[in-house]
């Protein structure tokens, strides 16, 4: 497997600013959180040792450039998901990036963010974050574009992490359909998601995303369990507010 060259990414980083956008408000402190196979960035304001975790879970970032080729570090441009985790006014709220965003540890490899960008690898990382943060609480679980797939994978695998609610948002949920629907090379090294899982959920999807496309969303997702979004792209959703309930 081909890895990346470190000085490279470390200068691409550099020239690109990727993380210049993600100045948080002071009551979120920046904890990064290390697993077996990766450390992963986390931004978390917890103020209450009772009441259930809302975590927040990045999309797939910028893995590609314009012309489709994959780049050389996957943190996010785009500050949707930052902006609607410092909104919730909730107790307690965390952040958690994708694996090698923010962070290019020296496990992270290329398909870390590419065709194995849903693997179990990168499963496992998420869900060993989220029991350290959880630890043992019960949360509400809300993925973001390929996050809401890495989510709905982390609660099928793992029964012993106590989610209440997961919430998708724009939600990449099974990616054979997403790469066939775009004529796109398939993600032959990541695990897919056959079917939700049995707890209680939401999907907000937007009428103009042309990311994840509507007629994908209602192929996976069951009418009462879709609230779709007019005039909503996929990383512009407005003032969207989540149904925590």
């Amino acid at each position: 497997m081909c890895r990346m060259n470190m000085r490279l990414i470390f200068v691409c980083m550099i020239l690109s600013g990727c993380t210049r956008h993600y100045t948080w408000n002071d009551d979120f402190e920046y904890k990064p959180v290390t697993t077996q196979q990766h450390t992963i960035a986390t931004w978390q304001k917890i103020t209450d040792n009772k009441s259930p975790i809302h975590i927040y879970v990045e999309g797939d970032g910028h893995a590609y450039f314009a012309n489709g080729t994959p780049g050389p570090d996957p943190t996010p441009h785009d500050i949707f998901m930052r902006d609607l985790t410092m909104r919730d006014n909730s107790q307690n709220v965390v952040y958690i990036a994708r694996p090698c965003q923010f962070i290019m540890d020296n496990k992270c490899y290329f398909h870390d963010w590419t065709d194995a960008r849903f693997s179990q690898n990168n499963i496992d990382s998420l869900a060993n974050t989220i029991r350290k943060i959880a630890n043992g609480r019960s949360i509400i679980l809300i993925g973001y574009s390929g996050g809401a797939l890495m989510t709905g994978l982390v609660i099928k695998q793992n029964p012993d992490i106590r989610v209440k609610k997961w919430i998708t948002i724009a939600g990449l949920l099974n990616h054979h359909d997403w790469t066939e629907y775009f004529n796109d090379s398939p993600l032959d090294k990541s695990l897919d998601l056959d079917a939700l899982p049995n707890v209680p959920q939401i999907h907000y999807v937007g009428t103009d995303d042309n990311v994840v496309p509507i007629t994908l969303s209602k192929k996976w997702i069951p009418e009462e369990k879709l609230r779709i979004i007019n005039d909503a792209t996929h990383s512009n959703f407005s003032n969207l507010k989540l149904d925590f309930d």
